[in-house]
């Protein structure tokens, strides 16, 4: 007899808070998980837009030589009138 009143209370009160309490816990585990992935995610497309950072130091080099030729231009220009 006290064998059916455990296996009925084991049945009805313990799996069901077993229950509740890992569906507590895998939730915000299934949460984390897609808020991970979607940090990865954009993080690869983030280091996509960084491949043109090595041009940078050309631009640069050419940039400085451009205002090297304004100011000789500017210069020549002084000069004529």
């Amino acid at each position: 007899m006290w064998w059916w009143i455990g296996n009925i209370l084991l049945l009805f009160v313990v799996v069901p808070v077993v229950i509740l309490l890992l569906n507590r816990l895998i939730r915000p585990a299934f949460e984390i998980k897609s808020y991970a992935d979607d940090v990865l995610d954009h993080g690869v497309r983030l280091t996509g837009t960084l491949d043109a950072v090595p041009r940078l130091a050309k631009t640069r080099e050419l940039t400085g030589v451009a205002r090297e030729n304004v100011g000789r231009y500017g210069a020549a220009l002084e000069r004529l009138l």
